[in-house]
């Protein structure tokens, strides 16, 4: 206290002089109307400054929420044109309007980020925040906004572990899009953007550039999820089949958002149709 009692006394003067500016600022701005319109512009632009300051600082820490809301709304439109166009295959032009008023079959999706990721092994592995805690099991198909990612192979509490299709491990049905022939998806070591579909048949008719997509013969990923695009086409080793190299659609190098599907309606219709097949073959 007593030290800055002894301030006072040594400064007084200068206090004194800026009381009085103070107070000279407030007289001139209040009864000059000149000086207050400057005077109040001068504030709106300072306070415009602060507030967009404030609003950029928000966004970026919104930027989570909003990836992970626009992954799983390129999941439904990617869905839902493929719906659409399978729509329009079977029952031709005049279902449009029918199919526009239908909703594509929706799958419970797990929202997820990428913890972990390795893009250049034989055996790439990537790791995701969210586990049994959040509904996650094994087997699960794991897709991106853009495309396939891979499948759930180990699950913890709270992390689990997936294969991707960048894996020596890793086979997956897919299908030329629109076009019916399908193969089985498979990866070599090397760059992380490509992939190579085999077993094609060579009676196949199909363009470069065309989608490569989930054939849904499997219980892991509905049909009609991107792939790839067809870049290149080779004869298979035998010569009996067509290989294709496409380029993928996920950027694994880098993938931050994921969605794991929980494909259990697929799953139900498998196991009713092989509880019939069994059912038969005892009947024999």
């Amino acid at each position: 206290m007593k030290n800055l009692l002894d301030f006072i006394h040594n400064h007084y003067h200068w206090l004194i002089f800026l009381l009085l500016e103070v107070v000279s600022l407030v007289l001139l701005v209040r009864h000059n109307s000149y000086q207050s319109a400057a005077w109040v512009s001068s504030a709106n632009s300072m306070a415009g400054v602060v507030y967009e300051m404030e609003s950029s600082v928000l966004s970026y820490f919104s930027l989570t929420k909003a990836n992970e809301e626009l992954t799983q709304r390129n999941i439904f439109l990617e869905y839902q044109v493929h719906s659409l166009e399978e729509a329009l295959k079977k029952e031709g032009t005049d279902s449009v309007q029918l199919a526009g008023l239908k909703n594509p079959e929706m799958y419970n999706m797990i929202p997820a980020k990428v913890v972990s990721n390795s893009v250049n092994k034989t055996d790439n592995l990537i790791t995701i925040n969210k586990g049994a805690a959040d509904g996650v099991k094994k087997d699960m198909g794991v897709i991106s906004g853009r495309g396939v990612v891979g499948i759930v192979y180990l699950v913890g509490e709270h992390y689990s572990v997936i294969i991707p299709v960048l894996s020596s491990k890793s086979s997956l049905s897919c299908k030329i899009e629109n076009r019916g022939y399908f193969g089985y998806l498979h990866w070599e070591p090397g760059r992380s953007n490509l992939i190579y579909v085999d077993d094609i048949p060579r009676h196949a008719h199909f363009k470069l550039y065309e989608r490569v997509v989930t054939s849904g013969y499997s219980s892991v990923f509905p049909p009609g999820i991107a792939v790839g695009k067809i870049i290149h086409v080779f004869n298979s080793a035998d010569g009996l089949s067509y290989r294709l190299q496409l380029q993928l659609y996920t950027d694994f190098g880098n993938l931050r958002d994921v969605c794991v599907i929980d494909n259990s309606p697929m799953r139900e219709r498998l196991e009713i149709m092989r509880q019939a097949q069994d059912s038969l073959t005892q009947n024999k």
